[in-house]
């Protein structure tokens, strides 16, 4: 099969990324090595930016009803009745529920989603990349003039390409499981307790409530040699709580580690999502800056293909998008570090929630939370709007009378 673009993983960010070039009237093929999409929820937040991407692809209300979640830095709350725009994030929507929504858009679409097929390397040509496989019914190859790599934060296609992952190695861990038949405290922000620990709980749909727990002094563990009880008796621990008698669906342990690309894009191959950068799930940001990247990726690559591009055009990817994930790494290390060092960062947490009283610094913070405040360099000149994205919410005026917003159109 020969395409003009071929992307590795059916996750969001890869579902985004195919659609996102199928609109651009680009043949795409998505290759998943999983046979069946994973119900397990996982990430359960994005960022109003994200929530923007959504909604001017007609996306965001194919979600139903959601529900809106204030702002904070490592548990410093930013008061966002301050700000005309609404900068706050959407929670409660599991990673399950939003590839659904995906995966139903890319079907509207017509994106072959071939499922089952693992890609075990490519070889980069003057012209294109072969891309080999095993499949269903064994080994096989495809060519396309682009590869783009949606597959997460162990990417095969990174290694094979040789691009370095340089960052932090975890030193903590953090136990999460989507539970039902449990009745506790609701904690929908996460609460610090005394010594560097943490717990955090909070409904998702159908009955399910997401618990993560650190204590202090928790490592990084293999998720498969995790057990329930293990989570269950550290929230007991730390809350006085008992889950023992729940229902677990799901199980996992994530760390602090944080990596991001040495290059998102080396010849014919791009990094998108986690494959690109890997950061704790702190703020919302891990999901949402890889659907960022799709957004950014899939129109430039579109018309590069269909001939409509500049010289280049697709530079600009790495050198917009690699900064926010410098950035997205800088920001989820501070919320780590100010949500578990003790006592000893408590002057810190003091000085910077006095500052976030100040509308100016308050509205920095929570630009970089939201994703709204994110302004790419171009080029000269000096006036505040230049490189910021247009609110989707804002509205034209046309010459029969009507006041489309921008959203609509797009």
């Amino acid at each position: 099969m020969a395409t003009d673009v071929a992307v590795v993983g059916a996750g969001p960010v890869g579902l985004m990324t195919a659609c996102e070039l199928r609109l651009g009237g680009v043949d795409v093929v998505v290759y998943e090595k999983l046979p069946a999409p994973p119900r397990e929820s996982r990430g359960a937040s994005f960022t109003r930016r994200t929530a923007e991407c959504f909604d001017q692809r007609g996306l965001l209300a194919r979600l139903g009803d959601v529900e809106s979640a204030d702002s904070h830095l490592g548990g410093v709350r930013i008061d966002l009745g301050m700000f005309e725009e609404d900068h706050s994030s959407v929670r409660g929507v599991s990673q399950y529920r939003t590839e659904r929504m995906l995966e139903g858009w890319a079907d509207e679409l017509g994106v072959p989603v071939r499922r089952g097929y693992a890609v075990t390397g490519f070889r980069e040509t003057p012209d294109g990349v072969t891309v080999s496989f095993d499949g269903p019914q064994g080994p096989g190859a495809d060519t396309a003039r682009y590869l783009v790599a949606c597959d997460g934060g162990r990417s095969t296609i990174r290694k094979l390409a040789g691009i370095a992952f340089p960052g932090s190695a975890p030193t903590r861990g953090f136990y999460t499981a989507d539970v039902t038949g449990i009745e506790t405290r609701r904690r929908r922000i996460v609460e610090n307790l005394p010594g560097g620990s943490m717990v955090l709980a909070m409904d998702l749909e159908n009955g399910v409530t997401r618990v993560v727990v650190h204590e202090k002094g928790m490592t990084p563990r293999d998720r498969d040699s995790l057990t329930y009880a293990e989570l269950a008796d550290a929230w007991q621990r730390l809350t006085g709580e008992s889950i023992h008698h729940g229902r677990c669906r799901w199980l996992s342990c994530f760390t602090d580690a944080s990596r991001v690309a040495g290059e998102y894009r080396r010849g014919r191959v791009f990094l998108a999502g986690d494959a690109a950068h890997v950061q704790p799930p702190a703020m919302a940001q891990g999901l949402s800056v890889g659907v960022q990247d799709a957004v950014n990726l899939g129109w430039k690559l579109a018309a590069t293909i269909n001939g409509r591009a500049p010289g280049g055009l697709l530079d600009t990817y790495q050198d917009e998008r690699r900064p926010i994930g410098r950035q997205l790494a800088r920001n989820a290390a501070a919320a780590i570090e100010l949500r578990l060092t003790g006592e000893e960062m408590d002057p810190v947490r003091d000085v910077l929630g006095e500052l976030v009283t100040y509308r100016d610094a308050a509205g920095h913070l929570a630009g970089m939370l939201s994703g709204l405040g994110i302004r790419y360099d171009m080029g000269p000149g000096d006036h505040p709007l230049l490189g910021k994205r247009i609110p989707p919410d804002q509205r034209l005026a046309r010459t029969d009378g009507t006041r489309p917003r921008i959203a609509d159109l797009l």
